[in-house]
């Protein structure tokens, strides 16, 4: 059985191990010796069995706390591992379950002849917007003979036409 020398609170111990567990004892005599330290520093030199005493107690709090943190753990991981069976179920349920029926949908057709009149009107209002166009527009002949007539710029212009005169006209 190999030996193993350890230091904790500044002084040594010698113990004997099972082969393969020295890096094991050496990592726990660190941590021993971290908690002992602790206490040294605070409270200065005290009896060896006082010292050891007091810093396995310091490491069996830590460990309770760290026992108490892994259950709050496990606690939430099997909350979420019932949520998951719940949610793999309605999964596999909603695959097993017969396709919903085929719903009909109804598209409106344009009869031919909404179509056909709505071409004659899109021809009338073309045919309107040209003549409203022409009257609108003025003649480079007027403009030659009002001004040989003397009028000028400041003179009125004749009225232009409303909306309403061009919906009487057609």
């Amino acid at each position: 059985m190999p030996e193993v020398t350890i230091h904790i609170g500044g002084r040594d111990f010698v113990v004997s191990c099972q082969e393969g567990e020295q890096s094991f004892l050496e990592m726990a005599a660190g941590m021993l010796d971290d908690e002992a330290q602790v206490l040294s520093d605070q409270i200065g030199r005290m009896p060896e069995a006082r010292m050891l005493l007091m810093a396995g107690l310091m490491l069996a709090d830590k460990t309770a706390a760290v026992e108490d943190r892994i259950k709050e753990v496990e606690a939430k991981i099997a909350e979420k591992d019932a949520l998951i069976a719940e949610r793999e179920a309605e999964l596999e349920e909603l695959r097993n379950a017969p396709p919903p029926p085929a719903e009909q949908v109804e598209v409106p057709v344009v009869p031919p002849q909404v179509a056909e009149t709505l071409a004659e009107l899109a021809a009338r209002a073309e045919a309107l917007a040209g003549e409203i166009e022409e009257k609108a527009a003025p003649d480079d002949d007027d403009d030659e003979e009002e001004v040989d007539a003397g009028v000028t710029d400041d003179a009125p212009a004749s009225d232009p036409i409303s909306e309403d005169e061009v919906s009487e006209q057609v």
